[in-house]
């Protein structure tokens, strides 16, 4: 999916949710332990509740690796749900992935050729060569670990050099001499939102994935005053508040309506910008 088509779906669906599949075995309906495939069943009926407000799907994939064989066949089963129901959602591996080229290529691979992903998640500490060979791929997407939500953000992502220039903003800056804003998108997290006006500065026209509205308590308000640009720039990814709305029955119906419920803000705010 490229650029103008993503736009398009936030404009078609007034969202830029990405609802993160996080899905934990032992955070599920207990009741769902007795299905076949407890993974697959849970993410199904999550996915069809929130498929109307929502752009964008995030596994996990430690979440889906933690179960060896069993999990990797539940992820597969769900990408391809989403594939064939939901085409025009946007699909990103939350990999983190980021080693020397020849084994970034078959991870480029495994993500975007095995199972058809739109975007991965890549961890810039090596350099350009580990992130380059995913950047070969038509429509698809990096997504660059830049300023994330977790407290040890702090050990090494500000850090200053002896120009005052952060480690994220380093990031920031010098990646864009690999690639542009139709193919690179960056992660910053939402519980750091009052550094997305600088940030903007540095990446005016890229997309954002940000992590931490919900459950790690960021503000939604303040992510979109400060880092919404004139193409909406913004993927917002909520998991736990979604997922695990309810532990009942009406998991998923409760799921939806709290997906139902963020849409109808980011509905606000992309209102209020005059994109919809």
């Amino acid at each position: 999916m490229n650029k103008f088509l993503l736009f398009e779906e936030i404009k078609k669906k007034e969202s830029f949710l990405c609802v993160g599949l996080d899905t934990d075995i032992q955070k599920i309906p207990e009741f769902l332990l007795d299905t076949s495939d407890p993974i697959f069943y849970f993410n199904q009926k999550i996915i069809d509740a929130t498929a109307a407000y929502t752009i964008a799907y995030k596994p996990n994939l430690a979440f889906y690796e933690s179960n060896g064989l069993a999990g990797w066949n539940s992820l597969e089963k769900t990408v391809h749900y989403i594939r064939e129901r939901y085409p025009d959602i946007f699909l990103i591996a939350d990999a983190k992935r980021g080693d020397i080229g020849n084994t970034s290529a078959m991870y480029a691979r495994t993500f975007f050729e095995t199972y058809h992903f739109d975007a991965v998640t890549i961890a810039p500490y090596m350099g350009e060569d580990s992130v380059t060979p995913f950047l070969g791929y038509p429509d698809k997407w990096v997504i660059l670990l830049a300023l994330t939500s977790n407290k040890g953000a702090y050990d090494f992502q500000f850090m200053e050099d002896l120009q005052h220039e952060k480690l994220f903003q380093k990031v920031l800056r010098i990646s864009q001499h690999w690639a542009g804003s139709d193919n690179m998108m960056y992660v910053v997290g939402a519980t750091k939102a009052e550094e997305l006006k600088g940030i903007r500065e540095i990446v005016p026209e890229h997309f954002l994935l940000v992590p931490g509205v919900g459950a790690q308590g960021g503000s939604l308000s303040e992510v979109a005053r400060y880092g919404m640009n004139d193409q909406c720039g913004l993927l917002v990814n909520s998991s736990r508040a979604i997922l695990y709305a309810s532990k009942a029955s009406d998991f998923a119906e409760k799921a939806g309506e709290a997906a139902a419920e963020v849409q109808s803000e980011m509905k606000n705010l992309l209102s209020e910008r005059g994109l919809i």
